[in-house]
């Protein structure tokens, strides 16, 4: 059997899964989504995932039509019925079928999408070589135009991120906000070691998604040790960092070894992204809600 989807309380094959054309996620992006993890039969902080949607939601005043506990017995149910242990989730809701005018209250009630399949943001190899990146001359929006923190289905600023990315040749670009602070990569949050060894990350008062991985990476960072400082830094800290790894519920964690052509330290994924990298990997397999019986 195929994928199966969650669409409105009744599942369909992948290629049956279908929504209106005059849904308002798919006319103007009107809705929120969250990414979560699966490893190991276990879904990786689903709670706080979900939390995050209805927090999205309710900051559009977009309505839920399931309880937090509903949508979470959903989401186990769509990984259950696909036989997946390790997988990526993606939870959509949408404002739900309308005309073809912006008006939501003229839309009939939001539409829930649930879907768990496989997921490979970047190859492989460049867990152990490193990602080359480029910082892109595309802005972060302002929190008074579009607050950062709404994981929206309008991803057209971070599409177009990807894109210059693309056209340099590298597969990630980093984002500055109108201050020319760094704040983010497309999709991923963004860590780098400064000279005196300590863990530095943007704060979420500069315009970032305040990402659920990044906040466990410095949490792990912390018990190793570190002294970990949300702090704003320019793309000048970027160049003259130690290290640098972006965070990401589909990217995980991995290593930055090049931006703007200028190398990352040594070059090389340094000792403690490798460290992390390694201490993340353990604390996902083994923490989350657990899908199967064992």
């Amino acid at each position: 059997m195929g994928i199966q989807v969650y669409i409105d309380g009744a599942f369909f094959p992948k290629e049956e899964a279908k929504v209106s054309v005059f849904d308002h996620g798919f006319l103007y992006g009107d809705g929120v989504f969250e990414g979560i993890r699966v490893y190991n039969g276990r879904i990786f902080k689903l709670k706080e995932h979900l939390e995050r949607l209805y927090e999205s939601a309710h900051h559009i005043l977009l309505n839920i039509p399931l309880s937090l506990e509903e949508m979470e017995q959903a989401t186990i149910e769509t990984v259950r019925r696909n036989k997946l242990r390790d997988a990526y989730i993606r939870i959509v809701v949408s404002r739900g079928v309308g005309d073809l005018g912006l008006d939501p209250e003229k839309c009939s009630g939001s539409g829930i999408v649930i879907i768990a399949d496989k997921i490979s943001l970047f190859p492989e190899e460049l867990y152990d070589k490193g990602l080359e990146v480029i910082t892109a001359s595309t802005r972060q929006r302002s929190a008074n135009i579009q607050e950062p923190r709404i994981k929206s289905l309008n991803y057209l600023n971070n599409i177009l991120i990807k894109i210059e990315a693309a056209h340099a040749d590298v597969m990630e670009a980093l984002v500055l906000n109108a201050q020319g602070y760094v704040v983010e990569g497309s999709g991923c949050n963004i860590f780098i070691v400064n000279r005196n060894g300590e863990l530095l990350t943007p704060p979420v008062y500069l315009g970032i998604l305040e990402g659920i991985t990044r906040n466990i990476v410095m949490e792990i960072a912390r018990q190793e040790g570190l002294i970990v400082k949300e702090v704003p830094f320019t793309r000048h800290d970027l160049y003259i960092s130690r290290e640098c790894f972006l965070t990401g519920t589909a990217a995980e964690l991995i290593p930055v070894v090049s931006i703007d052509r200028r190398s990352v330290g040594e070059g090389m994924p340094g000792a403690i992204t490798k460290n992390l990298m390694h201490k993340f990997h353990d604390y996902a397999r083994h923490n989350g809600v657990l899908v199967y019986e064992e």
